[in-house]
């Protein structure tokens, strides 16, 4: 490849970058955060049931989401192709992405003598973790200011509480 492929190349990811809109991040790991608190309600499950749960459910959402985009918004703006499709795609993957590092939390949940229940606990608060780092990244990727950073953090702690809050509802 040569160097001017290589820049454009770079200059092109870049702009996928600077223009990533983060909001699928978000909805993915409240979703991952409902998910848990769903199966966690449930009683004794297998750690895999959940990993799968988690993944598979993040799957179909962005699955919807794609439709969503491709059959609401875009089909009567514009003709479907192969780059579009692609495009969408790539688009809504941070609702499978964002459920990634709750399933991960699961799944090594044992190696840290972590019960079920603890699996459960470690797992959304990575989820709420992961939903105010996206909404952080998407208000920093737009130039927010530091006033507007911290109100997107605290606005994303309050709803990945009050999830949690629904699990403790649930269960007691």
């Amino acid at each position: 490849m040569s160097r001017t492929d290589r820049t454009t190349v770079r200059t092109r990811a870049a702009e996928r970058r600077a223009h990533a809109d983060y909001t699928g991040g978000v909805y993915g790991s409240m979703l991952a955060a409902s998910v848990v608190i769903g199966a966690g309600t449930l009683g004794s499950f297998p750690r895999l049931q959940l990993v799968l749960l988690l993944l598979l459910t993040s799957g179909v959402f962005w699955i919807g989401h794609v439709h969503a985009q491709l059959f609401g918004a875009r089909l009567a703006q514009q003709p479907l192709d192969r780059h579009t499709v692609l495009h969408v795609c790539r688009d809504e993957w941070p609702i499978v992405k964002a459920a990634v590092p709750p399933a991960v939390a699961v799944a090594i949940s044992p190696l840290l003598a972590l019960d079920e229940q603890g699996a459960v606990w470690l797992a959304l608060s990575v989820a709420v973790a992961g939903q105010v780092g996206w909404s952080v990244a998407a208000a920093r990727r737009a130039g927010a200011a530091w006033r507007l950073l911290t109100a997107t953090a605290l606005v994303n702690l309050l709803l990945g509480l009050l999830i949690l809050s629904f699990k403790i509802i649930l269960t007691h």
